[in-house]
C-alpha cells in the first residue's frame, strides 16, 4: 500500500460515517507532518448548512488545530473530486497538495468541469493527485445513490433524487 493510498483509507472511513448518517458519502482528511491535522464527512443535511462539505469540514479542523488559516505544507485526501466551494478554499488555504478519489464530472473544479486549484490567474496553486482508490470511493457513491433511489434513506435525509 502507497501512502496516499493508506491516507486515502482515512478519507474513505469518514466516508463511509457519511453513509451512515445518510449523507453523500464524501470524506476528507487533511495531513501535515505524517498526521492527520483534521478530518471531516458530509453533514450538510444533519446540520441543515448547504457548506458542510466534508472538505470544508476538514479544512476548519485543520486549521482549529494549528491556530492558522494557513496550512501550507499540508495535503488532503477526499474521496470525491472536489466543487469549486471547496476548490477555492483549497487555494485559499495554502493547502500544497489535493488528493482524491473518483471524478466528478458534473460539478468538479479539479480538472472535470473547471480547475481553480491550478488556476494560473489565482495567487496559489495546489498540486493535484488523482484516482486514488477511485474505484472504491465510485463504489460507496453508486450503493449511496442506489439506496436513495429505492427509498431506503431515512426520511428528510440525503439530496432530493434528481428527475
Amino acid at each position: 500500500m502507497t501512502e496516499d493510498e493508506r491516507w486515502m483509507q482515512h478519507a474513505l472511513a469518514e466516508a463511509r460515517s457519511a453513509y451512515n448518517e445518510d449523507e453523500v458519502p464524501v470524506g476528507a482528511v487533511v495531513i501535515r507532518d505524517g498526521r492527520i491535522i483534521g478530518r471531516g464527512h458530509n453533514r450538510i443535511e444533519g446540520l441543515q448548512d448547504p457548506t458542510a462539505h466534508a472538505e470544508i469540514l476538514a479544512i476548519g479542523a485543520a486549521a482549529s488545530a494549528v491556530k492558522s488559516w494557513r496550512l501550507e505544507g499540508a495535503s488532503i485526501y477526499v474521496t470525491v473530486e472536489p466543487c469549486s466551494m471547496c476548490a477555492g478554499a483549497l487555494v485559499l488555504s495554502r493547502m500544497k497538495r489535493l488528493v482524491f478519489g473518483a471524478r466528478d464530472p458534473k460539478t468538479g473544479a479539479c480538472g472535470s468541469v473547471l480547475n481553480i486549484v491550478q488556476n494560473a490567474r489565482l495567487n496559489h496553486r495546489v498540486e493535484v493527485t488523482e484516482g486514488v482508490l477511485a474505484d472504491e470511493a465510485s463504489r460507496l457513491l453508486q450503493a449511496f445513490f442506489r439506496q436513495l433511489r429505492r427509498g431506503e434513506l431515512k426520511e428528510g435525509q440525503g439530496p432530493e433524487p434528481s428527475s
